[in-house]
């Protein structure tokens, strides 16, 4: 009795010794220093009227282009667009991810009960334990009769019998090494990179209907502008005719004139396409099917117009906000601990197992304290040889380390080009459009006076002609431009990372924001802190 309780003691100094020594191997992840410039050097050069600031970026940075169904829009998308709630998916399959490695660190119990009717072969290992004579009248087992009488194996065998039975198993790994708790992080960090994805994903759908908004009205203008020189051309029409009547012109002049509007007629149709085609895209963008936006973005607007100031927030922040960013570092941090999972690979693993139940032969006596059985010990396995997997499993996790570490500066060095080339683009398209509506006004100007010197007769019809012409092409040219100036600005928003949005909360169920709007997730997720 002594010996067995000696024996327990050095058990459980042993296993309280390995719990107090457990380790977490492999290399802690320690956030990259990435070095920031002290300012925008593009915005404190911009020439442009719209200039970029250094301040707060406000998360909804759509609003500051002006245009009320812009913002109606955008705050649509976040619950109706479908690559947006894909991502929310995904990111609620990486939380239950998460909650699956983290049972890795719980015990597992199990619980069973059943009832089996058995007869034992009279060929098999029964037989030794000897069988009914040959011609005696078998019985069937009821609890209090052996399986045989004679010492020697008969043809008879054994009666069947009824065996009742329940019970509970319980095992659980001691994770010494860390080998679970690493998981548990990988898996973390894993969750995080699935919600930075999901931020990417919307800051794209933003950016694409704001861009596809900006073009929209973009088109419809020039399908103004198409119409208005139409009517300036069908005009010209009308005047060449009446000097053919009054014989001081040709046909020629006539001719020439009819094909003005006919190839000013030529440019609709495409236009039409096009503005169909976006009203198409942003249906699409909100889940919504062909045509759907038709009504509600039919009547022109003008481009939206750009802010005095655009707020582009600071340079020390560009890192922490965007989300292609933090994504790759959530997955650098992810392959720096499954290095650690590897590295526990190598060691044994020690499991404490047991089972408690009850076992009888009647259903009578299942919950009497003489039908009890139980089993507990520990385990351990050790790896001896596996044929050089484990070794090649830790030096795919440390290349895979290397090349998040290299993605990761590479993404972080591609933000600050895309902002520079997002600032420079914006102020130079800015200037752009500044020498064109000088351009409309000089060509309006000089058309003006060719119709007039056209009906004293001073002037060739071909001279009207090119005019209109030029006029045309500077006021569809203003029109694009002022639209690019306005899409360069979504650019940059979007290459800045767009506002800030806050973390996801650890309730799957709970509903994100981005400044006002809430964002929906899709499907349903059980809560609770206990493990199942």
């Amino acid at each position: 009795m002594e010996r067995s309780i000696s024996i327990r003691s050095v058990l459980l100094a042993l296993f309280s010794g390995a719990m107090l020594a457990g380790c977490t191997l492999g290399p802690d992840f320690q956030r990259p220093n990435v070095a920031a410039t002290s300012d925008f050097a593009r915005a404190d050069h911009a020439e442009a009227p719209s200039r970029p600031v250094e301040a707060t970026l406000a998360p909804q940075w759509w609003a500051l282009l002006g245009d009320p169904e812009l913002v109606a829009l955008e705050s649509r998308l976040a619950t109706d667009n479908l690559d947006v709630q894909a991502a929310s998916a995904r990111l609620l399959e990486s939380r239950a991810g998460l909650r699956i490695a983290g049972a890795e660190l719980y015990p597992t119990l199990t619980g069973a009960a059943s009832y089996n009717r058995e007869q034992a072969s009279p060929n098999g290992i029964v037989s030794l334990l000897g069988t009914n004579p040959v011609g005696a009248q078998p019985e069937s087992a009821n609890g209090t009769t052996a399986f045989g009488v004679s010492s020697l194996p008969g043809s008879s065998g054994s009666p069947a019998y009824n065996l009742w039975q329940y019970g509970f198993d319980a095992s659980w790994e001691l994770d010494l090494w860390g080998h679970a708790r690493r998981g548990v992080e990988a898996a973390n960090a894993a969750m995080q990179a699935s919600a930075e994805e999901r931020r990417a994903v919307l800051l794209s759908a933003q950016a694409e209907l704001a861009r596809d908004y900006i073009e929209l009205r973009a088109t419809q203008t020039l399908l103004d502008i198409t119409n208005q020189n139409l009517a300036l051309a069908g005009n010209s029409v009308k005047l060449t005719r009446l000097r053919l009547t009054e014989g001081v012109t040709t046909t020629l002049d006539v001719a020439n004139a009819s094909a003005q509007v006919a190839s000013i007629e030529a440019l609709m149709p495409p236009l039409q396409t096009r503005r169909d085609a976006l009203i198409n895209a942003l249906s699409f963008l909100l889940g919504e099917e062909p045509g759907a936006l038709a009504q509600t973005l039919a009547d022109p607007r003008d481009i939206p117009s750009l802010p005095a100031q655009a707020p582009i927030g600071f340079p020390s922040e560009l890192v922490r906000r965007r989300p292609d960013i933090r994504r790759a570092e959530a997955q650098l941090h992810a392959a720096t601990a499954e290095i650690g999972v590897a590295q526990a690979d190598f060691y044994p693993q020690i499991s404490l197992s047991g089972s408690l139940g009850s076992q009888s032969l009647q259903l009578s006596s299942l919950g009497d304290w003489a039908s009890h059985q139980f089993v507990f010990g520990p385990s351990i396995s050790l790896p001896i040889f596996q044929g050089g997997r484990l070794r090649g499993t830790l030096q795919l996790r440390k290349a895979q380390q290397q090349e998040a570490a290299i993605i990761f500066q590479r993404t972080v060095l591609q933000a600050w080009h895309e902002v520079d080339d997002a600032l420079s683009a914006y102020d130079a398209e800015q200037r752009r459009r500044d020498h064109l509506k000088e351009v409309v006004q000089q060509d309006q100007l000089a058309f003006a006076v060719a119709q007039q010197r056209y009906r004293e007769g001073a002037i060739d019809f071909l001279n009207v002609l090119a005019v209109q012409k030029d006029l045309l092409n500077a006021e569809s040219d203003l029109a694009q431009s002022q639209a690019g100036a306005a899409v360069n600005l979504v650019t940059l928003y979007k290459a800045l990372g767009g506002g800030w949005e806050t973390a996801f909360p650890e309730d799957s169920s709970a509903v994100e924001h981005t400044g006002s709007m809430p964002l929906k997730t899709v499907g349903t997720a059980t809560n609770g802190s206990a493990p199942q």
